[in-house]
């Protein structure tokens, strides 16, 4: 049962770590007091699922196997702790959360001889800790006792209170215990990482705000990474240097959750989000200009850099449809030269994405929420998932289905059946992907109230089988209208052509009972325009 364990841990993290976004929004920064804070795990290749572990009481002297999170090779035991907590996802019963995205940094940092890597850091400290505080505390326990293995990463660890920024990286092989840095992010603001270190100058003697290392800053001028006293120490300059992708590929991400949100300008870090001006970076946090809903966030997380000078569906890489997505890799050749894909919040490869809602003023197995969605967060309804629920949700689970195998059981191959039949075609299929899509969250949201009164009214066990229950079953429900929608675009728009329906919805037809004749929109008139540039008279009908 260990190793199927460590191997379920493995796909959940090893194959969907390489390019995450986090974004981050303290209590007082969010609408309804709650901290809420968000994780879209990319990777092409990665099966997304929804991972549960049971809590437990540990006999003395029972350990735990480590298996790394990407071979599933041995590494390891580790002593078991005495109890553990039940975790969901990213999120333990007590509403702790830990998200991650990685930046790698200096390749020399890397430490193939520690025990733990990122993925198994996150699962072991979700079971032992019960706030974000004391996680940060584990996490350095356990890299200091046995090794930390992965590149340079920045960890969300949030709790129903607070929201901490913690960057980590190794001091190479043998080095011993990596150096590290965590600041709070004030309970006012919002904040975020994707792929790059943000952590840059930070106060020295604040422990209630930032905690750190002893040596992180003697280590770097060991390394020759820093020169200058200890005040002007900037972490992400001394162990991720900033460049172009880390800029326009990583950096980008957040600065757009900022230009949308932030209450200061974020026109004069524009150079810097694009690439052009790598001398000034955007701050770690920023206060809001209003308060944000958990809606609100959901909806960032969709992002594609609309209304800003990366909008990704306004040049030709869009295709006749207007497509807000790119193929990868992230750069191309053309006649021996270099370019680039854009790449937005919201990307295709995202094999899972969330957004945790914790909130202080309930109890934790009514206060934490799980909205999860397998694929990415455009294409997908994120379905609330209670941090007491018993077991993966049927469609969600890791049995439903994997990489190589298609299922109508999995949400995750249900979900990209539909997203990849929308986007070649975006402009004319995706509003009715859209429409599905947010009457199943404005459902979600409206019944939530309601849903959380009543579990006030019971025991606390009852209210756990109760808030399980309606997550597997509200599971469920998003699974029937996927399969609805599948059978409707197929049926609707099947050969390029679109079938005629009145304003209810129901199918136009003959007196006899035959379909009135299709629509057939061709192209839109922009592409029309395009064809006639490109083609001249090639294709003029001449009279």
């Amino acid at each position: 049962m260990k190793r199927l364990f460590f191997f379920i841990v493995s796909l959940l993290f090893g194959l969907a770590s390489e390019a995450c976004t986090n974004l981050i929004v303290g209590k007082k920064a969010s609408r309804d007091g709650s901290v809420i804070v968000t994780y879209s795990s990319d990777d092409y290749g990665a099966y997304g699922y929804l991972f549960w572990q049971p809590g437990g009481k540990h006999k003395p002297g029972e350990t735990r196997s480590l298996y790394h999170y990407e071979t599933n090779n041995y590494l390891g035991e580790i002593p078991e702790a005495d109890s553990t907590y039940a975790v969901i996802g990213l999120t333990n019963e007590h509403q702790l959360t830990i998200l991650e995205t990685t930046w790698g940094g200096r390749e020399e940092l890397a430490d193939s001889t520690g025990l733990f890597d990122y993925g198994s850091l996150m699962q072991v400290t979700l079971q032992r800790a019960r706030t974000a505080r004391q996680a940060i505390g584990v996490m350095v326990e356990l890299v200091t006792k046995y090794g930390y293995q992965s590149e340079g990463e920045s960890f969300t660890v949030a709790d129903a209170n607070e929201v901490w920024v913690m960057d980590m990286i190794g001091k190479g092989p043998g080095g011993g215990a990596p150096v590290w840095v965590a600041q709070r992010i004030p309970d006012d603001c919002i904040s975020g990482h994707a792929n790059q270190s943000r952590i840059h100058k930070f106060p020295l003697k604040d422990p209630a705000n930032c905690l750190y290392s002893k040596d992180v800053i003697k280590f770097a001028r060991a390394k020759g990474y820093f020169k200058g006293k200890d005040a002007e120490f900037d972490f992400a300059n001394a162990y991720n240097p900033i460049d172009f992708g880390g800029a326009r590929y990583c950096e980008a991400r957040v600065w757009s959750y900022f230009n949308r949100w932030a209450e200061v300008d974020m026109n004069p870090y524009l150079p810097y989000a694009m690439g052009e001006d790598l001398t000034h970076p955007f701050p770690l946090y920023v206060k809001p200009k209003q308060l944000l809903s958990v809606q609100d966030v959901k909806n960032m997380m969709r992002d594609h850099y609309e209304g800003t000078p990366m909008d990704v569906t306004t040049d030709a890489g869009a295709g006749p449809f207007e497509m807000p997505y790119r193929p990868t890799p992230l750069t191309f050749e053309v006649d021996g030269k270099k370019y680039f894909n854009e790449r937005p919040i919201s990307t295709q490869q995202s094999s899972c994405v969330y957004v945790a809602q914790l909130r202080s003023w309930l109890p934790d197995y009514i206060g934490g929420v799980l909205w999860f969605g397998n694929d990415e967060a455009n294409t997908t309804a994120l379905v609330p998932i209670y941090c007491c629920t018993q077991g993966a949700p049927d469609c969600f689970d890791v049995t439903a289905g994997d990489t190589f195998h298609f299922s109508f059981r999995s949400a995750f191959w249900m979900q990209n059946w539909v997203a990849n039949m929308v986007y070649p075609r975006y402009s004319v299929l995706f509003p009715e992907l859209q429409k599905v899509r947010d009457e199943l969250e404005n459902d979600f949201n409206t019944l939530q109230p309601e849903i959380e009164a009543n579990a006030k009214t019971m025991t606390a066990e009852e209210a756990k089988k109760y808030l399980s229950a309606y997550s597997h079953r509200q599971s469920g429900n998003m699974m029937n209208r996927w399969m609805e929608l599948a059978q409707l675009l197929i049926v609707k728009y099947n050969d390029m052509a679109v079938k005629k329906v009145d304003e209810q919805g129901n199918w136009l037809k003959t007196n006899g009972g035959n379909q009135v004749p299709v629509s057939r929109p061709g192209y839109p008139e922009a592409y029309r325009r395009l064809i006639v540039k490109e083609t001249g008279d090639k294709y003029l009908i001449k009279e």
